[in-house]
């Protein structure tokens, strides 16, 4: 069969016609021109209406107000705390022999003279035993007087040949062996009557009694350690523990407070020892802080003291700008892009004014002074101006 012959005529011609063919492809072209058409738009209205979207962020950021906060000249206070003692600890114990006491003439909490008798002990045999020696004493007077008149006498005769120089010479000896037994007889009585002496329990400075370790009847030995406990002077301190950064930054002579636990009381003392070593563990040493007597200073209780350590220009911030996490104290700061940014920080005293800032800012910075617990690093945030922070 022959397809060909199927086909119309007509039908080719149509195919073949050139006004077709340009309809054809001016379709084409204005498809690609409508193409292009939306493409540009598409572009352009992102590129000029792009920044519009970024300001519909930044007003749905959160708003939080900062503060600049400068620097300030404050008085760097150093806190610490330790334990009471006595400045200079007299331990009070027997000098002599010892004995039985027979009586304790002062107690704890008494204040005593230098020289003053705070317990004696029982003498009965060492005062039989001076007696004795008192009595030597005399006799060995007795036979000086003697010895002494005889060769007087003998001394007017030589000159008249009644007696020789042999017999003036023997009664010479005579009288210097006296005097010599009359030195070693007042010799023994002297020492016994030192050791007598020494048996009394007496102060060897003034100060107040810190405790008592003897009873009346009690047999007492220099083996028997201290009987009673002094303060000199009633002079305290306070052993104030501190870190290695802070005993650099005080002196000897710094006027301080210190506060006795359980009390309200607040007394003056001034730094007068500073420890030369530090702990190895603790990474602290001591700062001895003296005192004067007071009745709420109580020799091995707690302290707390404020030391002024000089001046220092720090910045200031309310409590409400610090946060605290595992890490340590931060802050969150603003940046120029008005996004937040963590900074850690080192907090010194705390005063009417607010935090001290010791280190982590330079003042300059904005600083989130609410809500900061809310925040998170890198946020964008709409800051607020405070232009003092203890308006917060």
């Amino acid at each position: 069969m022959n397809y060909e012959s199927t086909i119309p005529i007509n039908k080719i011609s149509v195919m073949d016609d050139p006004e077709q063919r340009n309809r054809n492809r001016r379709r084409l072209i204005v498809g690609a021109v409508v193409a292009v058409a939306l493409l540009a738009a598409y572009i352009g209205y992102h590129y000029f209406f792009g920044a519009s979207g970024d300001e519909d962020v930044v007003s749905q950021a959160p708003m939080v107000t900062v503060v600049v906060p400068g620097k300030q000249q404050v008085t760097r206070t150093i806190n610490a705390t330790g334990t009471l003692a006595a400045r200079r600890e007299i331990p009070v114990s027997v000098v002599g022999e010892g004995g039985r006491v027979t009586q304790v003439y002062v107690d704890a909490g008494d204040w005593v003279k230098q020289g003053q008798i705070m317990a004696s002990i029982d003498r009965s045999v060492q005062s039989q035993q001076a007696a004795g020696l008192e009595a030597s004493v005399g006799v060995a007077r007795a036979d000086l007087n003697l010895a002494q008149s005889n060769l007087d006498r003998a001394l007017k005769l030589v000159d008249r040949g009644f007696i020789s120089k042999a017999d003036v010479d023997r009664l010479t000896a005579s009288r210097d062996s006296a005097a010599a037994r009359l030195r070693l007889s007042q010799a023994q009585l002297n020492e016994t009557q030192a050791r007598n002496s020494r048996l009394n329990v007496v102060a060897p400075k003034a100060g107040f009694v810190l405790d008592r370790n003897v009873e009346v009847g009690q047999t007492v030995t220099q083996g028997s350690g201290v009987l009673f406990l002094l303060a000199q002077n009633g002079e305290m301190e306070l052993q104030a523990q501190l870190g290695e950064s802070d005993l650099a930054n005080i002196s000897v002579g710094i006027t301080t407070q210190v506060t006795p636990i359980g009390t309200d009381k607040i007394l003056t003392g001034q730094v007068w020892q500073i420890s030369p070593t530090i702990d190895p563990q603790s990474r602290q040493g001591i700062a001895k802080i003296a005192l004067g007597y007071d009745s709420a200073l109580r020799p091995g209780g707690f302290a707390s003291a404020r030391i002024q350590s000089g001046t220092s220009e720090v910045a200031i911030l309310p409590e409400s700008a610090l946060q605290n996490d595992s890490k340590g104290s931060f802050v969150y700061i603003i940046g120029p892009d008005n996004k937040a940014e963590r900074r850690d920080v080192v907090v010194g005293a705390v005063s009417a004014a607010g935090l001290s800032i010791t280190s982590g800012l330079s003042g300059n910075e904005r600083v989130v002074l609410r809500a900061g617990g809310f925040l998170s690093p890198g946020e964008t945030v709409q800051p607020t101006l405070q232009k003092k922070a203890g308006g917060a």
